[in-house]
């Protein structure tokens, strides 16, 4: 009988308890030799399961779609400088979409540190600006207190993405346990107090023209918001790439406040006398460059009230004459609970007005020279997919036309970047397979965006995840291109060439490929993917000239040449 005491834990083996025990089910990385440990210890515990991507911005991008999928945040680890700053781009999407993440980045060995030691970096200092918390931690026995901080941090208030830099020799240190850790449950939700519920209530009640914005803080009270907007009849905006916090095909739905957003779309909310914000910060985007909502309504009657977990957002960007600081959920509850008698109001104008701009032209379906129109790939794809396909979408021109044309009737089924980061579609659909296998998940990415991250295509047929890829390719960095011809009159650097074979590029990773430029190919393509276990990229031929739902880029450049 062996009587000898076991060794103690390695400082990996605590943290990845403490993960596990937070709720945190994968980490996504490119492996490194900063922290052989701690991907050892990731690998070994049957919780937890590591995936190792083809590049570290990939991994970032899963990390940050896995955690806006489900909540609970997910892990990005990368080695020293090189890792560090291609991982840099997914963790400031986090940072601008208020996304739960811990991020481990290896560091050089403890007594190497500030001699400018091979690929040696001031990460503290490089991931400050871009997180809600950064730390070197230089004892291995402090490694599990400080995860279990870095998730209190990443999921408290405003959620973001934290940084742990451990230097190299830390991770596999045996140190003993760690006692009692302070808690990593999640943080408590506060509700609407009872007077600012009932003024809230009355202002609401009394408004001529009541309406709200919901963000990505509402996205798990879509009940409640629709309960809300209902019991006072008020119009609801979805911020900038937040469309599915409220059913888009509800009668009381006026549209996203999204980039080129059309005038009339917006006249509804230039037109409200009452503005109720609810979990969003208010971005460039959203407010349409800080113009709306205007903090003076008509006459003296206030205008703006807001709701918001994070008390730095409550009246950061416009005056409010009311803030709150309060969960959404438990918030928009209370207000659809208020004893208040609400007037009728009649919608049906601003909701159409939004619903017109979601209708393809008349010559979309029959575009001439072997190309597809833009709005034919989004009514094809509407046609043929799920409703409640989780959707990833990139950067690029071409998500106006997915922004207009899909309709998110369902939760939790619209992955973008409020940062407008390239590259994200591809990585971000492998971690929503990860995380809804039984879901379809369908990547959507222009040609530039593909190439950024297409590899990762190859991470999605090592797992078995069948997602598809459906790229417009169009030759150009369209949205570039477009805002050369408006202001120049001319463009400079934004073609890519092309056509290229991109369903070989798919097929040479492992994965199925194929191309189309008629919607019947398209839809054919789409119905073969729909039925495959592989992973499926489709490349849809897109016209180049039809560079926005509003413009041609002959009708920019003639209008950029004259104003020149």
């Amino acid at each position: 009988m062996n009587t000898q005491p076991s060794l103690p834990e390695t400082a990996a083996d605590q943290v990845v308890s403490v993960l596990v025990d937070a709720g945190v089910r994968r980490c996504y990385t490119v492996p490194g030799e900063s922290f052989l440990e701690l991907l050892d210890a990731m690998e070994r515990h049957p919780a937890m399961r590591l995936v190792s991507t083809r590049h570290e911005n990939g991994a970032g991008f899963m990390a940050e779609a896995d955690a806006k999928l489900t909540g609970v945040p997910a892990v990005a680890a990368a080695t020293r400088g090189p890792g560090a700053a291609n991982l840099a781009v997914g963790v400031h999407t986090a940072r601008q979409d208020s996304t739960p993440m811990v991020v481990f980045l290896g560091q050089v060995e403890t007594e190497y540190l500030g001699r400018e030691a091979f690929q040696e970096v001031d990460l503290t200092a490089f991931y400050s600006p871009i997180t809600k918390w950064t730390t070197t931690v230089t004892r291995a026995d402090r490694l599990a207190e400080v995860t279990a901080q870095a998730i209190r941090v990443a999921t408290t208030g405003r959620p973001g993405p934290v940084a742990i830099a451990v230097p190299g020799d830390l991770f596999g240190q045996r140190v003993p346990s760690p006692g009692r850790l302070p808690g990593t449950a999640w943080p408590p939700r506060p509700p609407l107090g009872g007077h600012e519920r009932d003024r809230i209530a009355a202002w609401l009640a009394e408004a001529e023209r009541p309406v709200i914005i919901a963000g990505g803080g509402a996205r798990d009270a879509r009940d409640a918001l629709v309960r809300a907007a209902e019991r006072y009849r008020a119009g609801v905006y979805t911020s900038w790439r937040r469309q599915d916090v409220f059913p888009n095909d509800h009668p009381l739905y006026l549209g996203h406040l999204g980039l080129g957003c059309p005038a009339a779309v917006l006249r509804g909310l230039e037109e409200a006398d009452a503005v109720l914000v609810v979990g969003s910060r208010l971005g460039e985007i959203t407010t349409q460059t800080y113009r709306l909502p205007e903090s003076a309504g008509f006459g003296a009657r206030p205008s703006v009230a807001q709701l918001d977990i994070d008390p730095d957002q409550v009246g950061a960007v416009t005056g409010v004459w009311l803030g709150a600081v309060a969960d959404a959920g438990r918030a928009l509850t209370a207000l659809a609970e208020a004893p208040v008698s609400v007037p009728a109001r009649d919608w049906t104008a601003a909701n159409q007005a939004w619903r017109d701009t979601t209708t393809p032209p008349a010559d979309a379906a029959g575009h001439p020279g072997g190309r597809l129109h833009p709005w034919a790939v989004v009514t094809t794809m509407r046609r043929v997919l799920p409703a409640d396909s989780v959707v990833t979408n990139d950067a690029g021109n071409f998500a106006a036309f997915l922004h207009r044309g899909w309709s998110y009737r369902h939760p939790r089924t619209q992955l973008a970047p409020t940062s407008g980061a390239m590259g994200y579609a591809v990585p971000a659909a492998v971690a929503a397979k990860l995380v809804e296998p039984h879901r379809t998940v369908v990547a959507v990415v222009g040609d530039g965006g593909v190439l950024m991250t297409g590899q990762e295509l190859e991470t999605a047929v090592r797992l078995g995840l069948p997602v598809i890829v459906v790229v417009f390719q169009n030759g150009l960095y369209g949205t570039i291109a477009m805002h050369q011809a408006r202001e120049l009159g001319r463009t400079a650097a934004v073609g890519i060439g092309g056509p290229l074979d991109l369903a070989g590029y798919a097929r040479g990773l492992g994965a199925r490929g194929a191309t189309a430029t008629t919607p019947e190919e398209l839809e054919k393509a789409l119905g073969e993917a729909l039925a495959c276990d592989l992973p499926t990229l489709v490349d849809a031929r897109t016209d180049p000239e039809v560079i926005s739902p509003e413009a041609t880029m002959a009708e920019l450049l003639g209008r950029g040449h004259r104003a020149g």
